[in-house]
């Protein structure tokens, strides 16, 4: 159980930033594998972790099982009962390696060279105090610089690139707005502020604006990083406990492309904010860019300081929205393909039909029923197939919205009565909010446009329809629908 366990893991750590499997994978602990259920059991320290591993890395998790065992495996994840019971205890993190001896110069003295990675500074934490002086640098001729070290110093994912990003109307803005600041850093929308629910593709996004940087000559020559939120956090931190604040600002007041992921991790850390205030006043005045995504419209962050918001909202804002249906099936399509194994179009379309909340529920979906076809000896994917292999997603996910929970959460949104919603009344305190709901019961549920008809009063669907598209189209042009839309579409999915 022990080597299965640290081999997951092992092959998590190349899916997943660091910060992330700290935080989330290393305090798991496998418990058990029945082998007569092909169950495994997982405890996690608390019921926020619990929650937030089975959201995010369950089909991750049961797919590296099922390649251990060789058979379809279900995880299961229970609150741990007290530490002394569990056996093993979780992977630890490797050591941190022995840093070489200090120059003998203060840090303030010597630069810090964009050779080295931030990470020997900052993101080491081994525990023990360490000193404040920057690693001796290794000597790197011109010459010897590859692409590979701009990337090993970026952090950068080299799969995430603008040619393998699917695009479709929930994300076309996004992908034009990215593209636009990939050829023109530091002059169009600066910050770029990208925002969605879990899933939907704001990493991928912006991990391909570096990837083209560098791929268009520019990152070689360029300072470019990406962190994630909660590692910046962490870097300040430690800053402070080494008294090495002169090294932090100087790395993060140079860099040329500031990639920041999941601001609104920022919420509640005041130094923290502060010291990003600082940096990103000091790059903007250079036109220097930065790219920053959250799960929430700026104003609509928690616990962050209202300077930052003000700045946030300087450059351009844009909304990643749930997949459509043709994104969706799209998206699977080209997967399958890239895997080995050819997708028939039914098959992704029952699949997009049913799963709709984002991209990376739609690719552990996919990789189930491969695996379950794998197991089986089965070369061709059917519908059939899919039902097997997913049928605790499809109950899961078939009782999720319905067009009567949609009615209710929109005329609360809106401040009408839920009565409005069937009423022939047409004023446009009414007239909106339910076009909105009609619109949102054809994105969100299976429902036919005769059927929505029906539950709105015994409307014709062709009235359905004209809504639909009304609201469809107008959510593209106007900013303040958009926002609201997509406000309901996460309350909706919880």
């Amino acid at each position: 159980m022990n080597e299965f366990w640290q081999t997951c893991v092992s092959r998590l750590e190349q899916d997943i930033p660091p910060q992330q499997i700290s935080a989330w994978i290393r305090p798991l602990v496998p418990l058990a594998y029945d082998e007569t259920q092909a169950v495994l059991r997982v405890a996690a320290p608390n019921r926020f972790k619990l929650d937030w591993v089975r959201k995010n890395y369950s089909l991750r998790i049961e797919e590296l099982a099922a390649e251990w065992f060789h058979r379809p495996v279900q995880v299961t994840f229970e609150l741990a009962q007290g530490r002394a019971g569990l056996a093993p205890a979780p992977v630890p993190a490797a050591p941190a390696p022995i840093p070489a001896p200090a120059i003998g110069l203060l840090p303030t003295e010597t630069p810090l060279p964009a050779e080295v990675p931030a990470s020997s500074v900052f993101q080491a934490d081994t525990g023990t105090q360490q000193a404040t002086r920057i690693e001796a640098p290794t000597l790197v001729l011109a010459s010897q610089a590859t692409g590979q070290a701009v990337y090993d110093r970026s952090r950068l994912n080299t799969d995430m690139t603008f040619d393998n990003f699917v695009t479709g109307k929930a994300n076309q803005l996004a992908r034009a707005a990215a593209l636009q600041v990939a050829e023109n850093p530091g002059v169009s929308y600066n910050p770029l502020f990208l925002y969605g629910g879990v899933g939907l593709g704001k990493t991928h996004l912006i991990h391909a604006i570096g990837n083209a940087m560098v791929q268009a000559g520019t990152g070689s020559k360029s300072k470019v990083r990406y962190v994630h939120a909660d590692q910046y956090v962490s870097d300040v931190v430690k800053a402070y406990q080494r008294k090495a604040f002169d090294d932090f600002k100087r790395y993060y007041h140079s860099l040329d492309l500031l990639l920041i992921d999941d601001i609104q991790f920022f919420s509640g850390k005041n130094r923290t904010q502060e010291e990003f205030f600082y940096a990103f006043e000091a790059m903007v005045a250079q036109r220097k860019q930065i790219i920053i995504t959250s799960d929430t419209y700026p104003k609509e962050l928690a616990g962050i300081d209202s300077r930052l918001i003000s700045r946030f909202d300087s450059g351009l804002t844009v909304a990643i929205e749930p997949p459509e249906l043709e994104m969706r099936v799209a998206i699977l399509l080209r997967k399958a393909d890239s895997e080995g194994m050819p997708m028939p179009e039914e098959v992704a379309f029952f699949i997009a039909k049913h799963l709709r909340s984002n991209v990376r529920e739609l690719e552990g979906a996919l990789r189930k029923v491969l695996a379950y076809a794998r197991f089986h000896g089965r070369d061709v994917l059917t519908v059939e197939m899919c039902k097997d292999a997913l049928k605790d997603l499809l109950s899961v996910s078939n009782g999720q919205i319905t067009v009567e929970n949609i009615q209710k959460t929109v005329a609360d949104f809106y401040k009408i009565k839920v009565a409005d919603m069937y009423s022939k009344r047409r004023p446009a305190n009414i007239a909106l909010p339910r076009q909105i709901a009609m619109y949102l019961a054809k994105e969100l549920t299976q429902k036919s446009l005769p059927e929505i008809g029906d539950l709105f009063g015994g409307r014709d669907h062709t009235t359905v329809l004209h809504a639909v598209r009304k609201i469809s189209d107008a959510r593209t042009k106007q900013t303040e629908l958009n926002h609201s839309l997509h406000v309901l579409e996460q309350t909706l999915k919880g």
